[in-house]
């Protein structure tokens, strides 16, 4: 190898270009295996200067190695050695240049991408190879880059194939070395896979046992309240039978006591003095109260029990006005209450059960008079036409004593009375609401209340109409015939 650094073309620190041209730091003649072998160290030493680890050091020694072999029989073959401009990524480039001879061998050039980027640049007679090696940040700024390299490369030394033997031994040696680390890391990290794995595997084992003991336990409370359904139904229907039993059982004596009253105060009967019809009239008034509440309690039996039948047909409710009207206008005779009804429109009705509409509307007008000293009881009605849901509405306002919230759901518990001074001369057996809410329901509507404590209650009752195609799904949605 050429040691002229005219020859070579070697320039001095001093006289070095502007950081970052693409000018060569150093260039090298290549003419004998000797100069390949100084080749690789040169490599070498100026892959270490730049801050490449040890493997990257290997690699472009190898590479620029294979290439210098390659390209010893071409005429003019020089290499050199340069960092690229400023505004690119900082890398170490080697350039192979010559002027003549043949092209380079394509499998040379596949070993050589391998290792790092190369790039054949050939010409009508000779050509060039770019090697390209990127620098690492940590190898610091542009002119200390250049400073390590023109060091490097100006004290380059000549080598001998002993040498270059040497040397890759060295790096076959390190080669080995590392990767005896790396398959012992490996080794280590395949231990913790395999610790991690069976900790999973401890873990999925316990979440699996503890799922099934899950699964268990809600298997047992399933079963558990599947009884508890059970007998709740069993309880219903035993006093579903209780309450019918004991009504068929009362109304048999009642009807005999109601009997014998009416018989009693009958014109063709034996006069009675004054004191005594007194006394009858007491009788058969407690005897019609009686049958009434009998009666009650056996419709809503059948009623929880979906026995109850319905039996559609137009009611008109011009003539129900009337009917309520007069039941109730000749009933409480309270001359501080004014019972207002609505002026319905004589083409106005609805299909439904009429007589159980009439007991909706009698127990909840009744306990609106009831629990009303003074002012009014008003019943509206409102029937909505519409083709795809026709309806009746049904309201009831009193200016009565009113409800506190906290009782407004239990005022439907079959037998529930808010207790109070209010209860003082108003009897009564907690039967009305829970009784209209569910015939309101059995005809497939409902029973809504609201309340304000002293300024009285609201209810509504809303129920459809149950002409054609209405009459089978409310029989069906309670269970009745």
């Amino acid at each position: 190898m050429a040691s002229d650094p005219a020859a070579r073309g070697d320039r001095p620190a001093a006289s070095r270009p502007v950081t970052g041209s693409a000018d060569p730091v150093a260039s090298f003649v290549l003419s004998s295996a000797q100069d390949v072998f100084g080749l690789r160290r040169s490599a070498q030493q100026a892959a270490a200067a730049l801050s490449l680890d040890r493997q990257d050091q290997v690699r472009l020694a190898t590479a620029l190695s294979e290439l210098g072999r390659d390209r010893l029989a071409c005429r003019g073959l020089e290499v050199s050695f340069s960092l690229v401009p400023p505004g690119r990524p900082s890398s170490l480039l080697v350039t192979f240049a010559w002027t003549g001879g043949p092209p380079p061998a394509r499998e040379t050039l596949d070993l050589a991408g391998k290792l790092v980027r190369t790039e054949h640049e050939p010409g009508p007679t000779g050509g060039r190879i770019v090697v390209t090696q990127p620098l690492d940040v940590s190898a610091g700024s542009a002119d200390e880059q250049y400073a390590r390299l023109a060091e490097v490369l100006k004290g380059r030394t000549s080598s001998t194939e002993a040498d270059d033997l040497r040397a890759q031994t060295r790096d076959l040696i390190a080669t080995l070395e590392e990767t005896r680390a790396q398959r012992e890391e490996l080794r280590r990290l395949n231990e913790e896979l395999e610790e991690t794995n069976r900790g999973v595997l401890a873990l999925y084992s316990e979440l699996t046992q503890e799922l099934e003991t899950t699964n268990s336990g809600v298997l047992a409370l399933h079963t558990e309240l599947e009884d508890k359904r059970q007998q709740l139904q069993e309880a219903s229907e035993s006093k579903t039978r209780f309450w019918t039993n004991i009504s068929h059982e009362l109304r048999t004596p009642v009807n005999s006591v109601v009997a014998l009253s009416t018989l009693l105060l009958a014109p063709s009967s034996p006069a009675l003095t004054d004191e005594q019809r007194e006394q009858v009239g007491l009788i058969a008034s407690s005897g019609h109260t009686m049958l009434s509440l009998v009666s009650d309690l056996l419709d809503v039996a059948k009623a929880e029990a979906g026995h109850l039948d319905i039996q559609p047909e137009p009611v008109d409710l011009r003539l129900l006005v009337a009917h309520l009207s007069g039941l109730f206008l000749s009933g409480h005779g309270d001359d501080r209450i004014t019972f207002v009804t609505p002026r319905v429109e004589q083409q106005q009705s609805l299909v439904t059960d009429e007589t159980l509409l009439v007991r909706i509307l009698r127990n909840v007008l009744s306990n609106a008079l009831k629990f009303t000293e003074r002012g009014e009881v008003r019943l509206d009605i409102t029937v909505a036409p519409e083709p795809s849901a026709p309806e009746a509405v049904f309201t009831v306002t009193d200016t009565g004593i009113g409800i506190p919230p906290e009782e407004l759901e239990r005022v439907f518990e079959v037998f529930y009375q808010v207790r109070g001074p209010h209860q003082q001369g108003r009897p009564g057996t907690g039967l009305g609401l829970p009784y209209a809410r569910t015939l309101a329901e059995l005809l497939g509507g409902s029973l809504t209340l609201t309340s304000t404590v002293g300024a009285g209650t609201r209810v509504e009752v809303r129920l459809p109409d149950l002409g054609p195609g209405h009459t089978k799904e409310t029989r069906n949605r309670k269970g009745g015939p």
